[in-house]
């Protein structure tokens, strides 16, 4: 049954719907990305990304800079929900194919992390310090859905492909752990050899549900292909990275994820809940 079977809600901000959004009673499991999707503790990473690969990029001929720029976004957003390597490792063959220079994926990934690490304490240390509040860095409307979830008695999950210590970290700061309980997966001391299926194939088996029971809400393409490909339903969290609560859906992402196979598309949460009751009318 499609979108369109059954009037919809009435929604506050832009959301894109696909036909194969249509209810589905029995979701049991809500799988988030966090990074971007739930936390904005790591928002501008995009933009840090770029500038390292405008540093060490080598023009072509004729190029212009939005050539370029779209050369970034395709690596960046293409490879988002990997590893960080992996990213830094599609820039280093592009570069490789458009003749040099050579370049070593590693020292690219360590020159982002260590400005991504200095953005991240900044603004770790003003929650912490109450010089600004933990929901200035939750994606908008994001806690109200965790309070629905609960209140329907369903089970959240993070998924991230951030070191799980890390995204342990920041969840604590922000005060959605207790949403999630044991339910907080990150990659392990080699994120290279990290893989979200994975963990979504030993989730299904653990809690002994099929992958129909499945809603994931992401900003990447990794979690959404792997929603879809398991039989669950995608949400993609087209995510402004510049202004938390904009209401503005990225549209580069907008296209993207819905490429990935996402069933609509939101840019925060404003009305995840309305979609989230739509799916699960009986």
């Amino acid at each position: 049954m499609s979108a369109t079977a059954r009037p919809l809600p009435t929604f506050t901000g832009d959301v894109a719907l696909r036909p194969s959004f249509a209810p589905r009673a029995g979701i049991t499991h809500v799988v988030f990305d966090f990074d971007g999707t739930l936390s904005w503790v790591r928002h501008g990473w995009p933009e840090i990304m770029f500038g390292v690969f405008r540093r060490n990029v080598t023009p072509l001929p004729g190029e212009t800079a939005e050539e370029r720029e779209e050369l970034f976004s395709n690596i960046v957003f293409g490879l988002n929900g990997r590893p960080t390597i992996v990213q830094m490792e599609g820039f280093v063959e592009a570069m490789r194919k458009r003749g040099g220079p050579a370049l070593e994926a590693e020292s690219l990934r360590r020159e982002f992390q260590d400005q991504l690490d200095a953005e991240i304490a900044a603004r770790l240390a003003a929650i912490r310090g109450r010089a600004a509040a933990p929901d200035a860095f939750v994606v908008f409307a994001a806690r109200p859905l965790l309070e629905r979830l609960r209140q329907l008695d369903l089970t959240p999950i993070v998924l991230s492909s951030t070191v799980e210590h890390r995204v342990r970290e920041e969840a604590e700061a922000l005060g959605v752990t207790g949403y999630f309980g044991p339910h907080i997966y990150g990659s392990g001391a080699d994120p290279g050899g990290f893989s979200k299926m994975a963990v979504f194939r030993r989730l299904l088996a653990e809690e002994g549900i099929r992958g129909e029971q499945l809603l994931s809400f992401g900003d990447g393409p990794v979690e959404i292909s792997s929603t879809k490909e398991l039989g669950g339903l995608a949400i993609a969290v087209c995510s402004d990275e510049n202004n938390n609560g904009s209401g503005i859906m990225d549209a580069f992402k907008q296209r993207q994820l819905f490429d990935a196979g996402a069933d609509a598309a939101i840019p925060d949460f404003r009305d995840a809940i309305a979609l989230l009751d739509y799916l699960l009318l009986k």
